[in-house]
């Protein structure tokens, strides 16, 4: 049975930082693309980073790009989401979520197992 299990959500301030970590499961976790997706009430579920299955080149939205990073670590079957520099506007429950494969795709209907999601909440 596969898990993912995020973890590292909060509560913080703007221009703050957190740190978001996805544990898995039952698959073999080295053949899987990762991504953290988010979404905030009233909105669609969207893509906020992707980590192919050898590490190497991430893909970013723009609306995070140069302030979040995504890492991976093959070894402990985990991948991370570095935050810094929140915003009000990254509040949402934002998602781990994987993907067979080796390239990073950033349409949610592309991944097969995803986590129960971890609330981030930045105030102003």
């Amino acid at each position: 049975q596969v898990q993912l299990v995020e973890s590292g959500g909060g509560l913080v301030q703007t221009g703050g930082s957190l740190r978001l970590s996805c544990a898995a499961s039952g698959l073999t976790f080295s053949n899987y693309v990762m991504g953290w997706f988010r979404q905030a009430p009233g909105k669609e579920r969207e893509f906020v980073a992707g980590i192919p299955w050898r590490g190497g080149t991430t893909y970013y939205a723009d609306s995070v790009k140069g302030r979040f990073t995504i890492s991976r670590d093959n070894a402990k079957n985990t991948v991370y989401l570095q935050m810094n520099s929140l915003k009000p506007e990254d509040t949402a429950v934002y998602y781990c979520a994987a993907r067979r494969g080796s390239y990073i795709d950033t349409r949610a209907r592309e991944y097969a197992y995803w986590g129960q999601g971890t609330q981030v909440t930045v105030s102003s």
